[in-house]
């Protein structure tokens, strides 16, 4: 496997990762809005570190889940639930991002948390699988 290609899912590891942490924060101090843009961003980051691994990439995102619904979604080893938690989280973020008054709640922020969590574990266990992350690599 070629070394770049790691060290880029790695590197996105890492943002999934910090997302993850920005969401519970807003999270518990109430900004719920902002605790779901971070939850979808840590779940999309944790995506980009699966196909970074076939060194493809993707402009806009969604392309990136498009792409990762197809090959690992519909017929690979990820669920079709967690493909359509990952639906779920995109469609939140938008709205919460682009609709007027949309107001989010404490029960949409959490749900949309634990499933960014449940992504982001369920890509940690399939890179796991694939020995592409050892024992020393980021807990997420």
């Amino acid at each position: 496997m070629d070394e770049r290609r790691i060290d880029l899912s790695k590197y996105r590891q890492a943002q999934a990762e910090e997302s993850f942490k920005a969401a519970e924060y807003c999270f518990e101090k109430k900004l719920y809005r902002d605790s779901l843009n971070r939850s979808y961003y840590a779940a999309f980051y944790a995506v980009k570190a699966v196909i970074a691994l076939e060194g493809v990439d993707f402009k806009r995102h969604k392309d990136a889940i498009a792409y990762f619904y197809q090959n690992y979604v519909k017929d690979g080893p990820m669920s079709r639930d967690l493909g359509r938690k990952l639906g779920r989280l995109k469609q939140y973020r938008e709205e919460g991002d682009y609709g007027d008054f949309n107001i989010v709640s404490e029960e949409e922020a959490k749900e949309q948390l634990e499933a960014a969590s449940e992504i982001i574990g369920a890509i940690r266990n399939y890179l796991k699988k694939e020995q592409m992350l050892d024992e020393n690599s980021l807990n997420l």
